[in-house]
């Protein structure tokens, strides 16, 4: 079994293939050299508990060959390369410019060899660089270039960052694949449709609405929609809004008051109650998001993320 791991582009995991005669040697945080599907990659090496390969199961990333620990020499070498990518990126933002071409440059990577860079971008569709390739052939001398697409999940993914909970991004600590969110898991959790609180950094939903949605289905099974007319014990009225997580619902009685009681205290009723106006309801539109957002822009779409890391 793997004893050591190492966290690449998005802070994703893979196992490192060691050989026997050097696992003993190396330590925990240890700077070295492995070969991935790019070519010559500096990783630092992590101690993975023997759980984590187990709950990996079937899903277990294919193992990385490790080829050294970074020397004094090799260490300096990185350092100099790391300057050569900042460099890279802004050469190659100049051109993009100079192009007036609809994209955004995200990262720029080298492999140790310098056979090959990566420049990641992000862009609302399909853009034809051939003029920048060329371009960026004749700045690049001798070294493979590659131009690769990435989606605005991707790209917050790669950035980093600390989300409005106060925790590492999701897709940035422990996410490995995206799943599809759309607004009615917003809805369906009794959330105010604000974009500031429901979507994030990347400008789409937040990926922790699919977290607890079966919770939430499974807490408003047998509860009556919102409006609908239902007798309480202290007589007829209609639902005002459903607390899910304590099973309480909302009512507003003939009489104008509004009160909360459990979801077997109430019965509905077939037919509707007439003379009770509704006007305590959970507002889906938040009164004070003054700017007018359509919510469909914060739906998954081609450029939310890809595959393409």
């Amino acid at each position: 079994m793997y004893k050591y791991g190492v966290r690449l582009l998005k802070n994703r995991l893979y196992p490192v293939k060691m050989p026997k005669n050097c696992e003993e040697e190396l330590q925990h945080g240890q700077m070295v050299l492995i070969t991935t599907e790019k070519g010559q990659e500096v990783a630092k090496i992590l101690r993975i508990p023997q759980c984590v390969f187990q709950k990996w199961g079937e899903n277990l990333p294919e193992p990385l060959p490790f080829i050294r620990t970074l020397s004094t020499v090799d260490i300096q070498r990185y350092e100099v390369i790391q300057e050569r990518e900042t460099a890279a990126f802004h050469k190659c933002t100049e051109l993009v410019e100079t192009h007036q071409l609809p994209m955004r440059l995200i990262s720029t990577k080298y492999t140790f060899d310098e056979r090959k860079i990566t420049f990641y971008y992000t862009a609302p569709h399909r853009v034809d660089f051939r003029n920048l390739l060329k371009d960026l052939t004749q700045t690049f001398r001798k070294v493979r270039i590659d131009l690769r697409h990435i989606g605005v999940r991707d790209e917050t993914a790669i950035l980093e960052g600390i989300g409005l909970c106060g925790r590492q991004f999701c897709c940035c600590s422990f996410l490995s694949n995206f799943e599809s969110i759309n607004i009615k898991l917003a809805k369906d959790q009794g959330m105010p449709i604000n974009p500031s609180k429901i979507s994030g950094v990347c400008g789409r939903l937040l990926c922790c609405l699919n977290y607890e949605y079966s919770n939430y289905i499974e807490a408003a099974a047998g509860m009556p929609p919102i409006g609908s007319s239902v007798m309480t014990p202290d007589g007829i009225g209609k639902v005002g809004a459903l607390h899910f997580l304590n099973a309480n619902i909302v009512v507003k009685l003939e009489d104008g008051r509004v009160k909360e009681f459990g979801k077997k205290e109430i019965e509905m009723l077939e037919e509707d109650v007439g003379n009770i106006e509704l006007d305590y309801t959970i507002n889906y539109q938040d009164e004070d998001e003054a700017e007018v957002i359509d919510i469909a822009e914060l739906e998954e779409d081609d450029s939310s993320y890809t595959t393409n890391i």
